[in-house]
């Protein structure tokens, strides 16, 4: 086909090369979905976000501030490191209910296999709240 001086070729299964790289696109994208989901996972089902996450849930000052039922965000972040019997912990909780919305931060260490919550803070409307002065 020509256009005044310019010529256009037009290639069988150029179609298909279009196809395939937005495909292939979608699919790395969709790995990268895969991987994050994996450690937001990861991080919900360890033993200290769910001791952290039950100590929120029995803590008056938290259901005075968020109310009741207390709900924990998707994205929680933060990391876990272990080695046997022992680790550490630094973690960032979003949290919710009725009243407010905000982040819990956690850190803990883990000794003889058993975790113990060191510093638990809540942060609402960037006032940060001590959960467990008095430890």
């Amino acid at each position: 086909m020509r256009f005044g001086n310019f010529r256009l070729n037009r290639q069988r299964g150029g179609c298909f090369g279009g196809v395939l790289g937005c495909g292939l696109i979608v699919l790395v994208f969709i790995c990268v979905i895969v991987v994050f989901a994996s450690i937001f996972g990861l991080i919900r089902s360890s033993d200290v976000y769910q001791t952290a996450v039950t100590d929120l849930h029995q803590n008056e000052q938290a259901i005075a501030i968020l109310g009741e039922p207390i709900k924990e965000g998707l994205f929680a972040g933060g990391s876990i490191n272990t080695s046997g019997s022992s680790g550490s912990a630094d973690l960032s909780i979003p949290v919710s209910g009725p009243q407010n919305s905000g982040t819990l931060y956690v850190t803990a260490t883990k000794s003889l296999g058993v975790w113990e919550i060191n510093q638990m803070v809540l942060e609402v409307d960037n006032e940060r709240i001590n959960l467990i002065s008095g430890r």
